[in-house]
């Protein structure tokens, strides 16, 4: 079959190869299903966000341990104190970076690696936002839709400008 013959596909390539112009972005657990909600995306929202909010169950859970062995430990009440606040103050922390980056990509790449540990301590807050923007959209899917249109329209533009013969153009007259 040549290529004229075979039918393009809604992105504008034939259907047996890649489509012409850019690729959206994939999103873990939903692969590029976010771009037209196919393939159980629903669903997988829906999954993402139980097992995400259980997850944050299940680590409070081993907190909660943990918090245990330092009283049998009779460590005292400023360190109880100082873990508790640091564990809020860190899951807080993530939370509100993890949300930050589902709206938009951070101006400071440094900065975010800096406080990879402090979300790592925080990871209640950063499961948490993963199942908060389960309930809205899949986690990141905003920021990747705006990129994808917008390098889409750049793409449809570019296309457009050359389009034609350039043999049959007009050249200008010489002065």
């Amino acid at each position: 079959m040549s290529d004229e013959e075979q039918t393009p596909s809604p992105t504008g390539g034939p259907t047996g190869g890649t489509p012409a112009g850019p690729q959206p972005e994939e999103i873990r657990f939903f692969g590029t299903t976010w771009v037209d909600h196919s393939g159980n995306y629903t669903l997988r929202r829906v999954a993402l966000a139980a097992g995400s909010l259980a997850a944050a169950v299940a680590a409070c859970f081993v907190l909660r341990f943990a918090y245990e062995g330092l009283q049998i430990a009779a460590v005292g009440g400023i360190v109880n104190m100082l873990v508790v606040i640091m564990f809020a103050v860190c899951s807080a922390i993530a939370f509100r970076k993890t949300w930050e980056g589902y709206l938009r990509r951070p101006a400071d790449p440094a900065r975010e690696e800096s406080l990879r540990s402090l979300k790592a301590i925080g990871f209640i807050g950063a499961l948490l936002a993963y199942c908060a923007r389960c309930f809205v959209e899949a986690p990141g899917e905003k920021l990747r839709r705006a990129e994808y249109e917008t390098a889409r329209a750049q793409f449809e533009k570019r296309r457009g400008a050359r389009t034609g013969n350039p043999a049959a153009r007009k050249k200008p007259k010489r002065k």
